[in-house]
């Protein structure tokens, strides 16, 4: 039950006959320590084993990889309803909306203001009808009423957590006097989690997920701003199990979502506390950050160091959540957020209002673009993410664990891996005309995502920016799927067709992977329903062939258009069907790029096909 672990990562070269020492002192509130040592070699062996012993990361779905809306707090359903419109006449996509604890009846949570939502079902409904869901807060400190069931059922049944002296502990938080149930028992958590049933919390639906925040927990008139040590949690003070209190309030939400659905729909849970294992539940995001340069810069290394240990679905508050934000810093933040796995905007309750139109029209057009290059990246996204829940490797990675042995990756912070095939330099300057980008990989190649110019791997190189500008670049040697005709949710844009960005190594070659399922469900992983497509190009030849032959799904998406970028003119490109049929193809080829762009294959997302080019 204590919640000491230490986890110690060895993932060196001894190439070089040295031999590194590593010195880690530790320190324990409760005298309990556990070490695990991780032996690698390498970091991909380090993330496979760390997973082994405290899981992987949740398969999310690809709605919740979307663009979150938030803010505390929109005032009532009128206003969700104005928001959601605004969305659609400023042509700017997005998924889910965000309710804070105002929405609740005097911050009762599971409930719903009576004035402000009186009719949560018909919000929820007008949101699905556009394709869309909501978040609201549920957090766990409960306001200490009589009249409120959620604080009676705890008290009748002891659930809450007790002070040194044996009755129920109290302290002050958002409602005020609050008392704190106790997750650390089996028992509370089922409680807990059947309070999200739809006959339980009144006024829900299946596109309603959940927040929970201050799960520390916070304690405002607490010692360091939560419980007091010597609160008593059965048997154990809350000084051996304080970093376990969210780990549990995050489980038991996402089991209660489970089993809302009858355990055939995934959960959506944002955490702020967490824990080694906390991957396995849903989301967190790096806590209440300021609308500061500093602010945006330091969310790079910040969800790098998460997505290491485990927690690759994580992000920042774009804008920051405190402070007003000039129109260059949300707009530079945009940008970042728009290549970092969580992607939410969130301001404070005293923030002026920041939806993307709301700065003028450059800068409304400047966020589109950013959102809408996340959108056309989504099948990207949702990849490395099935693979990240099947290996444990991260999704953002720091470039050293691609490249262990170039020394000059161990000290970057200001640019980062999306998977192994995409480097991403977000602009985090005020000012900023240009960034200094490093390229890594001796021998490697890398093209800018928009003007497929090329640069060789292992240099650094200045590369000019303007406001527009967001440096990211696709890894020679790969193939990345993306949907470019993007609509106003994820959902909207489940059957439309792929693009194929197929980026030629030095060799002449790439490869890359498509992965398709109901987007949704867990039955990917109980009825084995989704397609896993291997991609390569080898000798002049693009080809699809299937990485589960044992499983079976059906889609309607198709190959739209292919981009061979560093390729050569041909003078013919001919498809090879499954049966063996051959049909040519119409192709445009840009000499100035070296760009080959194939249109209109036809082909089934799902099926085997080849294209060669002669």
């Amino acid at each position: 039950m204590h919640n000491k672990p230490s986890f110690v990562l060895f993932s060196h070269s001894q190439s070089s006959g040295v031999i590194p020492q590593t010195d880690v002192r530790w320190i324990s509130e409760s005298g309990i320590i556990d070490v695990f040592i991780l032996l690698g070699p390498g970091p991909s062996d380090v993330f496979s084993q760390y997973a082994s012993l405290t899981g992987t990361q949740m398969f999310p779905s690809l709605a919740s990889l979307a663009y979150h809306q938030c803010r505390w707090n929109y005032i009532d359903q009128d206003d969700v309803k104005s928001v959601d419109q605004g969305f659609d006449e400023h042509d700017i996509p997005y998924d889910f909306i965000w309710l804070d604890i105002e929405h609740a009846d005097g911050k009762r949570y599971f409930t719903w203001d009576p004035n402000t939502f009186p009719k949560p079902a018909e919000m929820l409904q007008s949101l699905m009808e556009n394709r869309r869901k909501m978040v609201a807060i549920v957090d766990p400190h409960i306001r200490v009423d009589s009249s409120y069931k959620i604080h009676s059922e705890i008290l009748s049944s002891n659930f809450y957590v007790k002070n040194k002296d044996g009755g129920d502990y109290e302290g002050w938080c958002w409602p005020g006097n609050s008392g704190y149930p106790d997750f650390t028992n089996p028992e509370m958590r089922a409680w807990w989690s059947s309070k999200f049933a739809y006959d339980q919390y009144e006024g829900s639906m299946e596109n309603l997920f959940i927040w929970n925040d201050m799960n520390e927990p916070s304690v405002f008139n607490g010692p360091e701003v939560t419980m007091h040590k010597d609160a008593r949690h059965g048997a154990w003070e809350h000084r051996d199990v304080h970093n376990l209190y969210g780990f549990y309030v995050q489980k038991a939400t996402a089991e209660g979502l489970i089993q809302r659905s009858g355990g055939v729909e995934r959960p959506f849970v944002l955490t702020r506390a967490f824990f080694a294992g906390s991957q396995r539940y849903g989301a967190v995001w790096t806590g209440d950050n300021a609308a500061e340069w500093v602010h945006l810069k330091i969310s790079i290394p910040m969800c790098l160091s998460l997505g290491l240990v485990g927690i690759s679905f994580c992000g920042a508050d774009v804008g920051g959540f405190f402070k007003h934000p000039t129109p260059e810093l949300l707009v530079r933040w945009y940008q970042a957020g728009a290549y970092q796995p969580f992607f939410r905007a969130h301001a404070h309750i005293d923030s002026p209002r920041r939806e993307p139109w709301l700065f003028g029209p450059e800068n409304t057009a400047l966020i589109r673009e950013a959102i809408r290059q996340r959108y056309a990246l989504l099948p990207y996204w949702y990849q490395l993410f099935y693979n990240s829940h099947h290996t444990g490797q991260p999704v953002m990675r720091p470039l050293w664990v691609e490249y262990p042995d170039d020394v000059r990756t161990f000290s970057v912070e200001d640019e980062y891996l999306i998977g192994k095939d995409l480097l991403v330099h977000p602009v985090t300057d005020e000012g900023s005309t240009g960034v200094t980008v490093y390229f890594p990989g001796k021998g490697e190649v890398w093209y800018d995502v928009h003007s497929f110019q090329k640069h060789e791997g292992d240099q650094s190189l200045h590369v000019p920016v303007s406001m527009s500008s967001i440096p990211v670049f696709q890894r020679g040697g790969s193939i990345i799927c993306r949907k470019d005709r993007v609509r106003r949710s994820s959902s909207c844009m489940e059957n439309d067709p792929y693009t194929l960005y197929v980026a030629l190594s030095s060799q002449g070659s790439a490869e890359g992977e498509l992965y398709i399922d109901d987007f949704h469900s867990f039955n990917y992983e109980r009825s084995k329903q989704f397609v896993h497509r291997r991609l390569s190009f080898v000798d002049s030849r693009l080809s699809s062939s299937d990485l589960s032959p044992d499983s079976e799904f059906s889609t309607s998406s198709w190959i739209e258009k292919i981009v061979i970028i560093g390729g050569r003119l041909p003078s013919s490109v001919t498809l090879t069907n499954a049966d063996g049929t051959e049909a040519p193809l119409q192709f445009e080829f840009d000499s100035s790029l070296n760009v080959l762009t194939v249109r209109k294959p036809g082909v089934n997302a799902a099926s085997d096909w080849s294209i060669s080019l002669r």
